[in-house]
């Protein structure tokens, strides 16, 4: 769909109620009118395609996706470029299908629940004369490298062309764009695995076209627009040159990759192609610098160290510094009633002012890995004495409950799994952490092992949301009255 005569396709994303808080608010509310002003902003900000998505857990999304689709029909402005019907829901996108006039796109299909399903959905698809959106997911998750994208791509391509026959230059693969800059190592590679996959399919899986959410791979940087800004034209300028055909990107808002201060540029280049092993910290460090609404940056950075051991713990979480959190844990313990009350008292302080600043935007994702890096060094200190207490209290086994947590099926991200174990285990609760991409089953088998009392689901992703649905449905099924 991008040849040398329209070049990079941008499809506009601000019409997604997962992705845009004001689009969603309107929605929500029943704005419809004021909505389309999204979509029209869109087109007029340069977008060739529209993107739109309604996947709201407390929106009657097919409905409202219905509702828009006729609404962007009357309206010229908006409809001379094609939509793209954005959800996880099979019956939204069918229902969208039959509200388009014209040759639309769906975004998206998948091997995730097999073959048969996906050959099924890609007829339909066909039948009703729309382009597919095709994730690079199977029967066991989301691909992250190099190789898997590629293999799953080809895989399915081989399934649309020869099992269906359906149009090459119709199929648009979606590799997975990952976050970057998370603070956990095996994310690093993420950005160039699919800039390199781009070169794969783009030669393997003929006439066919690449897409990706662009806005995806910055996500560690939410609050920081310039940042953003320039991760997402420094990924494109590369990924295009490798065969990346279109994008879900807000066309409003992107860099021109020469623009870009060249500072800025090294720094955000050292991440996406994963040059330097230290390419995460610099750019965090540097990250405030190009932040326009930034705060005035702390000055006394060399002083901290001469307040109390409480407020030395604080700083330490905030800034994630782990150098001197033992001794400092250590003085804390003894000046504390109890081990117990360093973990409730200072380390949750300082954990809560970590979580205030992510949710306002002033802290990066790869600054609250840090934080809760350090956040379990401390604790890891202290449990041999919370320990200690309680065999010397004759009190051994007594938790607050027993908490099964797992990332479920499909979904690799665990990092607010990870964090919320943490603190739950501070407060003494005895946590079974199942890993990621779970099955319902094997979530449900740990839960009858462990007499859990709480079962915890995590994901990042939109279907992930589905799978916990699933979990649910099977829990009341078989007769779970533990809360979910």
């Amino acid at each position: 769909m991008a040849d040398e005569t329209t070049g990079f396709v941008n499809v506009g994303e601000r019409t997604n109620v997962t992705g845009s808080a004001m689009f969603k608010r309107l929605i929500l509310n029943g704005e419809f009118d004021e909505a389309l002003a999204v979509a029209r902003q869109q087109v007029e900000n340069g977008a060739q395609i529209i993107d739109i998505n309604m996947d709201e857990g407390m929106l009657d999304s097919q409905s409202a996706m219905v509702t828009f689709l006729n609404l962007i029909a009357s309206e010229p402005d908006i409809s001379r470029v094609p939509v793209m019907i954005d959800s996880s829901k099979w019956d939204i996108l069918e229902a969208g299908m039959q509200c388009v006039q014209g040759k639309g796109i769906i975004n998206s299909i998948s091997l995730k629940e097999g073959e048969a399903i996906f050959i099924e959905q890609a007829r339909k698809i066909r039948q009703y004369g729309f382009a597919v959106v095709v994730m690079a997911f199977d029967e066991t998750g989301q691909a992250e490298t190099r190789a898997r994208k590629l293999e799953i791509c080809q895989r399915s391509y081989k399934i649309l062309t020869e099992t269906i026959g359906f149009p090459p230059e119709d199929i648009i693969f979606d590799p997975n764009v990952f976050a970057v800059a998370t603070g956990i190592e095996e994310h690093n590679n993420y950005a160039l695995d699919f800039i390199e996959a781009c070169r794969d399919i783009t030669e393997h899986c003929t006439h066919s076209s690449i897409s990706g959410g662009i806005s995806n791979v910055s996500f560690s940087f939410r609050g920081n627009n310039a940042v953003r800004e320039a991760m997402h034209s420094v990924f494109l300028f590369h990924a295009i040159r490798q065969g990346l055909s279109m994008g879900i990107v807000n066309a409003g808002q992107l860099a021109i990759y020469e623009d870009i201060d060249s500072k800025l540029r090294e720094l955000v280049e050292d991440v996406i192609l994963n040059r330097r092993d230290d390419s995460t910290e610099r750019l965090v460090d540097a990250a405030p610098t190009y932040n326009v609404d930034r705060e005035e940056e702390d000055t006394t950075v060399a002083e901290w160290r001469n307040g109390s051991c409480e407020e030395r713990l604080a700083y330490a979480l905030i800034k994630g510094i782990d150098t001197h959190v033992v001794d400092d844990t250590e003085e804390a313990r003894l000046k504390a009633p109890r081990p117990l009350s360093v973990i409730e008292g200072p380390l949750m302080d300082g954990m809560n002012t970590v979580g205030d600043l992510f949710g306002a935007g002033k802290m990066f994702l790869p600054q609250v890995v840090k934080s809760a890096r350090v956040m379990k060094k401390a604790v890891a200190h202290l449990i041999p004495f919370i320990e200690e207490e309680k065999e010397a209290a004759g009190d051994t086994s007594q938790e607050h409950g027993v908490i099964i947590m797992a990332t479920v099926k499909g979904d690799v991200h665990d990092i607010g799994k990870n964090i919320v174990g943490v603190v739950l285990q501070c407060n003494n609760f005895k946590v079974i952490d199942l890993g990621v991409m779970v099955p319902t089953q094997t979530i449900l088998d740990a839960a009858r092992e462990h007499n859990a009392d709480i079962i915890g689901l995590s994901g990042l992703i939109t279907p992930s949301l589905d799978e916990m649905v699933t979990v649910a449905s099977e829990m009341e099924r078989q007769g779970f009255t533990c809360p979910l």
